[in-house]
């Protein structure tokens, strides 16, 4: 029998099977490139072992191709009687998130984690922004995330991986200087984690950083795996970073390079919300964009999703808003309503209210704006992501501020936020 990176038993008798399967999930961990391949490898060195069926499902899931994902899960469910009761539980958990149960799921990673806290690949959707806690739609799941990761936190001592969520979840908190000094810390034993070095882009970012970033992410980021799952997503902060510091032409070259669709096989969703977002930011900034980089996001959307979802339905709207597609934009806000009202949507109306919204910016509507986005903003939360994420709409609120003249109430709100700095690009707004 052997032992994964973490010390749990896994039913191979192949050390290149245990080898590829642990350098698979190490690099599925750190966000780099190569571990489909290391997962693929692992199952042709033995083609009895079951859990790297089981990671591959998870890794087509994540990358929104579910015919791959669920034909993976069945591997791994086909071979699971000759496994051990821990790998057992452990293809449990990812079967009934490859097949969307995304509740039942939450519950049995809960679980398991009991018996097995250490199983860090079982614990990795709920460890996150973008993971069932992050997707939520629940108000106060930024402490919930944090408390779940505190319970774990002495079975994991200082290992990277865990170190860099359990960090990511205090920037989050408002906490970014613990953050930055943690994620620092796993840093320095994982150099090249990409996870890793996004929270600490993120610490920065929430501390006003912005030039310490550039400087960390610039000398970091050349030798990325373009493959990498979190290439698009890191690069896109990259790009925020330099609108924020003034540097318009670099910032969307460096997201027509490396974020925009075709550039990368980075998860769909980050493809399409990085995008909408980047550039509906950039318009909020008093910066041109290319209609036909609007034009190729709304195609990369309508090709991909089949619908919207939660944290997709925040942002699916802007590229209609931006073409001026009104009918369809039309038709996205009845398909919003439509799953609102039949409560499919865990954020409730947050991705409706917001959509109109933008949608009231692009003709002007302060006033509209404004209404729809006051009241509103602190559920913004719930819509999913991170903060730096979620200030797509608050900067468009800023904007509408300004826009309407009423610059006190843009200051008042930057003064409110006392446990974050993050630049704000909106034209008008004193920086």
């Amino acid at each position: 029998m052997q032992l994964d990176a973490y010390g749990l038993e896994i039913s191979t008798s192949s050390p290149a099977a245990r080898d590829l399967y642990v350098d698979g999930i190490d690099r599925q961990l750190a966000g780099v490139g190569g571990s489909l391949d290391a997962l693929v490898s692992a199952t042709e060195a033995d083609p009895a072992f079951a859990l790297p069926h089981a990671a591959i499902a998870r890794i087509h899931q994540t990358n929104a191709r579910p015919g791959e994902a669920l034909a993976a899960i069945e591997a791994a469910e086909a071979l699971a009687p000759d496994a051990t009761e821990r790998e057992r539980s452990h293809i449990a958990v990812q079967g009934l998130l490859t097949r969307g149960q995304a509740v039942d799921g939450f519950g049995a990673i809960g679980r398991h984690l009991e018996t097995w806290p250490t199983d860090a690949f079982v614990l990795a959707p709920a460890s996150s922004v973008f993971g069932l806690i992050g997707f939520s739609g629940r108000r106060g799941r930024e402490p919930e995330q944090l408390e779940y990761l505190d319970r774990l936190a002495p079975m994991y001592g200082d290992d990277w991986w865990f170190r860099s969520f359990h960090a990511f979840a205090h920037v989050e908190t408002g906490q970014w200087e613990k953050g930055r000094d943690m994620v620092m810390e796993a840093l320095e034993v994982k150099p090249r984690s990409a996870h890793s070095a996004h929270v600490l882009a993120h610490a920065l970012y929430e501390g006003g950083r912005n030039e310490e970033a550039l400087d960390f992410l610039g000398n970091w980021l050349p030798d990325l795996d373009h493959d990498a799952t979190m290439y698009c997503h890191t690069w896109w902060h990259y790009a925020l970073l330099l609108m924020g510091t003034g540097q318009a032409a670099e910032a969307l070259a460096t997201y027509e390079l490396h974020c925009a669709p075709g550039r990368s096989p980075a998860p769909p969703l980050n493809v399409m919300t990085d995008g909408a977002s980047f550039l509906w930011r950039c318009e909020l900034a008093g910066i041109e964009t290319d209609p036909a980089a609007w034009e190729k996001l709304m195609g990369f959307y309508e090709a991909t999703f089949a619908k919207p979802g939660v944290f997709l339905d925040a942002h699916a709207g802007l590229p209609y808003i931006a073409t001026g597609r009104t009918d369809a934009l039309a038709t996205y806000i009845d398909t919003l309503r439509g799953l609102v009202d039949a409560g499919r949507l865990p954020d409730g109306d947050m991705g409706l209210v917001l959509t109109q919204a933008f949608a009231a910016f692009a003709q002007s509507r302060w006033a509209q704006v404004i209404d729809l986005l006051e009241p509103r903003i602190d559920e913004v939360v719930r819509i999913g992501g991170s903060r730096a994420q979620r200030d797509l709409a608050v900067n468009t609120l800023l904007a509408a501020y300004v826009r309407a003249g009423r610059h006190s109430d843009a200051t008042d709100y930057i003064q409110s936020s006392t446990d974050r700095m993050p630049s704000r690009p909106v034209a008008g707004l004193a920086a």
